[in-house]
This record gives structure tokens, C-alpha cells and sequence, in this order.
């Protein structure tokens, strides 16, 4: 799929600060380039920086890491000239001989920024690669970029007869939420008045979190985001197959700026990608797959659509009801010389309290969420079909060891309005909002299907299927259960635990997940997030 190539907004720089750049960076005006030259520990300072902060990569570095740094050594180097002659040794034993390993071997901090929400979800796909995403809770979203909102642009729409709607009711959206998100703030304040424990600072942060989890849901997924990705050759080359047989025009557009910047850094690896008789035949069967399934499912399903909105909900679809007496012999196994039906067998004959010795030994006593028991908790595995708003999902779909499928992006399934919309009696405005991405969606759908869900508030519900193994569970549900979590997928979270010991009968299973919370939230949710941030600030002396 080809087209006009997108319009990003290029970062401006003095030149004392090109000169810096242009040794740490593989270029210094688009959206997405390579980290180079700089010890494994500031990139990854970097990233982690980046979730928090509405500042592009490159200003980060300049403004809070350079000063840090000894750069003396390094006056020579020029990363944004790429590299002259791609490694023999790698060229030989990679492209030559196909030996795929050796491309696990060497890794890459790409930045990808000014990326829709829906790209995004594409970017994030790939389970051996990591990520760190711009937060909707920590970056107001009425900030422009180059004088504009920040949502993505698509040129061929753009161009049509739609464009200048899409611009008008896109920038109505984004002033409709600052000036929610601002207005709720002072609802906020009045009913949690600052604690005299706390400094200025985190109660002014904690406000602001609340206020923008409260007006996320009027952002579209049309949205700009900043992602950082750290990865090996051969995750990026399977990150690249997919998005250039994507329907998204933006993520095939996307793909070529990523394989350019990565070609400078390990282009080695990356040779087959656009290989008429390698890469390219592997998009274009993944391509010619995807368009068969449209068809085969429009032929043998149409006529049963949703008919109209649809409750948020959690099911447990699928689940082993042998999974605990399964797991109880996996625990078992390391520490025996029986065959695993041999052990099945004497579980099964145990007695219950005799299984719960078993799994208290192996669980142990947990101080913490992270301290978590072995690899006995895969044995079992759960797939959940949920409805739930957007924001939820794209939270929810990062993490990587997880089996997940998504339906497309649409308002058909309604919306969900945060209870603290309706308190504070912003619940017109709300809908106002949902309205209007609505009517956009139904504008752009017949001639634009694929990118009409650029119109789509996060706060629009959307289905998909979540599989996953207990110990994944376990992960899964104590973090995304936490007090500090976003309301929506914390329910996501407590609905599932519920229905692993209710449904499945995983009780024991359940249990093991000590730091699952079922309580209904706090006033301020990151208040105490913010509290621990700030004492480890001062701990370290710093600012």
C-alpha cells in the first residue's frame, strides 16, 4: 500500500545543540530515530523518563541528561551519517547461511514519536520487544506541537472533500477537553482538599492525574503518542513484516522512516525486509491472509452485527478444570524422578489439604507483588473475552506475554463516562464530545474504513480476547488492580480474579494472588504513588 507520506512537525535545535546531537542520534528532525553512542543505563534512563513527560526524546536529553554526561570523547562521532559498510561477519553468517539466532544478538533503542493511538497498538504488538508509552495521566494533551493539536493527520484524508471536517471537529474535541480537564480540576480540589503532609508539588500532581484520567476518554485515537522500543534485530524485523502489510496507510509509512533510522545502526539484520523474494513475499502473504478472513468472515457472518451498545464486561470464555491439580504436579516435577502422568496420578489421589501444602511450599510468603513463585503456574491457562472503553484496552494490551486479539476500533459498542464526570456536572459536555467523534466516525467510515477510527474517543468500548497462563495472571491482575490504577482497568482486573476462584474454581490459584485489590479506589489515586516518589526523591537528594 503506498500514498502521500505524512507531514511531522521537525524538531528545531541551536546549533551548539545539533553539534551535541548528532552524536547520540541517527537524525535530528524526524519522528523516529535510533539511540546511539550512550552507555545501556541513560538510554534506558531516558525511556523511563519519556512515559512522564511531554517533551520530545531529544529535548529530554538536552535539557535533563547532557549536563550529567562526560561528552568529550565523543566529539567526533556523527551517528547521523549512518554507516558506511554493513559488518561482514554478521552479513555472512545472518544473510548468507539465514541463521536467524544471530540476529537476537545485537539491540536497538528506537524512538517513535508523534504516533497515533492507533499505531501505537501496532508498534506494541511484538512479545520479545519493550516498551515504554507517553502517559495520558502525566501529559495535558491541549499542549500543541507545532502550533497544532496533536492528533495524526492523514494526507490522503486530508486532501478530500472530508478534510477540513475532520480538522474542525478533531480540534473541537481537544478544546472540549482542556477545558475539561481544567475545569475538573478545581471540582477535584474542593472535594480533596491538600493534606498537610503533602508538599504543593504532589498534591498539585495527584489533581492533575485524577483530572486527566477523568478526560482521557474524550481524547481520539487519533492522538499523538511517544513510544520507546528496545529490541533485538529479529524483533524489529518481525515488527516491520507486519506493518508493511498493515491496512493502516500510517504504519506502512511508518515502517520505511523505522527501517531507514535502524539500517544505520544493525543493517545487517534488516536485509531480507524489503527483499522482493524474502521480506516482501512474507508481508504479501500475511497481506493476502488478512483480506481472505475479511471476506470469509463478511460471506459466512454478515448479517449478525451488533445491534446496539454493549455493557462493559469481563467473561471467562475457556479454562482447564484440571488446571490446579495440573499445576500441583508441575510444582512437583523438578523435585521427583516420576514421569508426569505418574504425578498426575498421585495428585489426583492426594487430599486437599495435602495439594494446599504443596502450593503453600511453593508460593512461599510473598513480601511483595514482585516476588513471585516459578514456571508450575503456567501449566494453566485462561482466555477472557472483554468489552471495555479504549484507554482500558491500550493499557491492558502492552503486556507482552499474553495471547491478545482486538475488533475494530468503532462507537458501536457505546461509551463509558466516568463517574467524576457526572460529580462534577460535566456529564453534558461529555456526551457533547462522544457526539461529535461519533458523527466523524459515521463520515469517514464508507470512504475511509480503516482510518475512521481515528475518530474514535478512548472512552468508545471495544471487544477483544485475553489469554494468558496463571503465572501471567498473576502478574497481570496485581499490578493492573493496584490503588494507583486507572478505575477502568482495575475492574477489568477484579473481574477477572473473581472469576478465576468463582467460575473456573481456581480458588487456590486465586489465593496465591495476595496483592490483588478488591477495594473501590482512592480519593486521589497516585496520591500515594506520588507521596513515594517524592521520598525517594529526597532520599537522593534531589529536586
Amino acid at each position: 500500500m503506498s500514498g502521500p507520506v505524512p507531514t511531522y512537525v521537525a524538531e528545531q535545535f541551536s546549533e551548539d545543540e545539533q553539534t551535541i546531537l548528532r552524536r547520540y542520534f541517527t537524525n535530528l528532525d524526524g519522528p523516529v530515530f535510533a539511540l546511539v553512542n550512550l552507555p545501556e543505563v541513560v538510554k534506558g534512563a531516558l525511556f523511563a523518563r519519556y512515559s512522564r513527560s511531554a517533551k520530545s526524546l531529544r529535548r529530554l536529553f538536552l535539557d535533563e541528561f547532557v549536563g550529567e554526561l562526560d561528552t568529550t570523547g565523543d566529539e567526533t562521532i556523527d551517528a547521523t551519517i549512518g554507516l558506511d559498510r554493513a559488518e561482514a561477519l554478521y552479513d555472512r553468517v545472518f544473510f548468507e547461511y539465514g541463521d536467524d539466532s544471530v540476529a537476537q544478538l545485537g539491540g536497538v533503542h528506537l524512538a517513535c514519536e508523534q504516533a497515533s493511538n492507533l499505531l501505537t497498538k501496532v508498534l506494541e504488538w511484538g512479545r520479545l520487544m519493550s516498551y515504554l508509552e507517553q502517559s495520558t495521566r502525566y501529559i495535558p494533551y491541549d499542549e500543541r506541537l507545532g502550533g497544532r493539536f496533536r492528533y495524526f493527520r492523514d494526507p490522503e484524508l486530508l486532501a478530500s472533500n472530508l478534510g477540513a471536517r475532520y480538522v474542525g471537529d478533531m480540534d473541537q474535541l481537544f478544546d472540549i477537553y482542556a477545558t475539561m480537564a481544567r475545569d475538573i480540576q478545581d471540582h477535584f480540589r474542593e472535594h480533596h482538599p491538600k493534606s498537610e503532609q503533602d508538599s504543593d508539588f504532589v498534591y498539585r500532581q495527584a489533581i492533575r492525574a485524577k483530572a486527566f484520567d477523568a478526560t482521557r476518554g474524550i481524547l481520539p485515537a487519533a492522538s499523538l503518542s511517544n513510544v520507546g522500543i528496545y529490541a533485538s534485530g529479529q524483533a524489529f524485523e518481525a515488527l516491520l513484516l507486519r506493518m508493511r502489510s498493515h491496512p493502516l496507510p500510517e504504519a506502512v509509512s511508518y515502517s520505511a522512516m523505522m527501517l531507514e533510522e535502524l539500517r544505520k545502526v544493525v543493517p545487517s539484520f534488516l536485509k531480507r525486509v524489503d527483499l522482493p523474494e524474502r521480506g516482501q513475499a512474507w508481508s504479501e502473504y500475511l497481506e493476502t491472509n488478512r483480506r481472505a478472513m475479511e471476506t470469509v468472515a463478511y460471506e459466512m457472518l454478515s448479517g449478525d452485527d451488533v445491534q446496539g451498545p454493549t455493557a462493559s464486561s469481563v467473561d471467562l470464555v475457556d479454562f482447564d478444570p484440571d488446571g490446579e491439580l495440573k499445576v500441583v504436579a508441575a510444582m512437583l516435577y523438578p523435585y521427583t524422578g516420576l514421569a508426569e502422568s505418574r504425578l498426575l496420578d498421585r495428585v489426583r489421589a492426594m487430599s486437599v489439604e495435602d495439594r494446599m501444602a504443596v502450593m503453600r511450599a511453593y508460593v512461599g510468603e510473598r513480601g511483595n507483588r514482585r516476588h513471585k513463585p516459578g514456571r508450575a503456574l503456567e501449566r494453566t491457562d485462561y482466555r477472557f473475552d472483554v468489552v471495555s472503553d479504549y484507554g482500558a484496552f491500550r493499557d491492558l494490551q502492552r503486556h507482552r506475554l499474553m495471547t491478545i486479539e482486538w475488533q475494530e476500533l468503532g462507537p458501536l459498542h457505546g461509551y463509558t463516562r466516568p463517574p467524576s464526570v457526572d460529580e462534577a456536572g460535566m456529564s453534558d459536555r461529555f456526551d457533547e464530545a462522544m457526539e461529535l467523534s461519533a458523527g466523524l466516525w459515521a463520515a469517514l467510515s464508507e470512504r475511509f474504513p480503516e482510518r475512521a477510527a481515528y475518530a474514535v474517543a478512548l472512552a468508545y468500548r471495544v471487544r477483544y480476547v485475553m489469554q494468558f497462563n496463571a503465572r501471567e495472571a498473576m502478574h497481570l491482575i496485581e499490578l493492573r488492580t493496584s490503588i494507583q490504577g486507572h478505575p477502568s482497568y482495575r475492574a477489568v482486573g477484579q473481574e477477572m480474579h473473581r472469576l478465576i476462584a468463582e467460575k473456573a474454581g481456581h480458588r487456590a490459584i486465586a489465593e496465591m494472588m495476595t496483592f490483588t485489590d478488591h477495594s473501590g479506589g482512592a480519593d486521589l489515586e497516585r496520591l500515594g504513588a506520588e507521596r513515594r516518589a517524592e521520598e525517594r526523591r529526597s532520599a537522593a537528594g534531589g529536586s
